[in-house]
């Protein structure tokens, strides 16, 4: 894995950086100790950034393309907890902090690019950075509560609730998600998903 300044797109890949709503606000030297501790990974649709149950983890900063956080039961069923695209983030940092295994996998749900380092080399980027810390720790709360809020609307809402709701929350990937796959995190068929976009419900 070629780092950002090892890499043919390396230009647009800093644009890229920059443009990410967590570093957006770093100074040039801040950007560039960063930098010299990233690899940039191209993603194809299916492949695993993140294993659920493994210790080593990392932290994602999504340039290109979706990424999907998965959990899987012991029979292997599966279940979406969130999307996340370009100028997002992904971790596990979280359990990474308590010392757990991941709890979920991280999965190429399109090809994708994202720049990462380890939790650890993290980490220690962001206590040398409180604002950069304190902005990280929030968005990572956040997440949490959306995915939270998004469980519960599960049991709460019918299927046109949860669809629209999903609307307001990410409408630019309403198109980009395969629906059969949109239909999962619903917790939909994908025949259900197709008869309310057919009657107008969504």
């Amino acid at each position: 894995m070629p780092s950002v300044s090892q890499h043919p797109d390396k230009n647009v890949i800093r644009v890229q950086l920059k443009q990410n709503a967590l570093l957006h606000g770093l100074n040039d030297e801040q950007t560039s100790e960063l930098e010299s501790y990233l690899t940039v990974v191209d993603g194809s649709k299916g492949d695993f950034l993140l294993h659920q149950g493994v210790h080593d983890m990392e932290q994602y900063f999504i340039l290109d393309g979706i990424l999907k956080r998965v959990v899987t039961n012991a029979e292997a069923k599966e279940m979406i907890l969130r999307f996340a695209a370009e100028r997002d983030v992904e971790t596990s940092y979280a359990a990474w902090r308590l010392k757990n295994p991941a709890p979920y996998s991280i999965v190429c749900l399109t090809k994708a690019r994202v720049a990462k380092l380890p939790l650890e080399q993290w980490v220690s980027f962001i206590e040398r950075h409180p604002l950069v810390k304190q902005a990280f720790e929030y968005q990572v709360m956040h997440l949490m509560s959306d995915i939270m809020a998004h469980t519960i609307t599960l049991h709460l809402l019918d299927a046109t609730g949860r669809v629209q709701r999903f609307l307001r929350k990410q409408p630019e990937l309403f198109d980009r998600i395969p629906k059969k796959e949109l239909a999962s995190y619903l917790n939909l068929s994908a025949e259900t998903l197709s008869r309310l976009k057919q009657k107008g419900k969504i």
